[in-house]
């Protein structure tokens, strides 16, 4: 009986949470355009972190429902599209934008396709040389 009343009480919050509603600007459009412009520009360069493969722009996911409900609320308190991107990084990580920043962590991303590039090149190279020489 104690067992089945700890699990009772563990599952309680996962079933509240599928019942809370959107947040309130997670569906619902900005009344300034230019503002709603500058959030979807900012919305389509931000990765779901639930779906992966999209942006919060085209996620339905509860996940990008807030995000995008951060977006639009610091959009329209006037914050700039830069601060805010600073500010989903900082908290959700590098991960998040498909625009990623050069840094300690991201610094491989930008100098593997070199060195390959470079290491492809080389090869050639030397088999065009190899077969000069026969």
């Amino acid at each position: 009986m104690c067992l089945l009343t700890a699990l009772a009480l563990l599952a309680e919050p996962l079933a509240a949470q599928g019942n809370l509603p959107p947040a309130p600007y997670a569906y619902t459009e900005l009344a300034d355009p230019a503002q709603e412009r500058e959030a979807r520009e900012l919305m389509e360069t931000l990765r779901c972190l639930t779906c992966q493969s999209q942006s919060i722009a085209d996620s339905d996911a509860a996940m990008a429902g807030d995000m995008r409900h951060q977006v639009r609320t610091r959009i329209a308190a006037g914050e700039s599209p830069d601060h805010i991107r600073e500010w989903m990084v900082a908290r959700y990580g590098d991960y998040i934008s498909y625009e990623p920043r050069l840094a300690a962590t991201t610094w491989p991303l930008f100098a593997l396709p070199v060195l390959l590039l470079v290491l492809s090149g080389l090869i050639v190279w030397r088999r065009m040389g190899a077969r000069r020489g026969e």
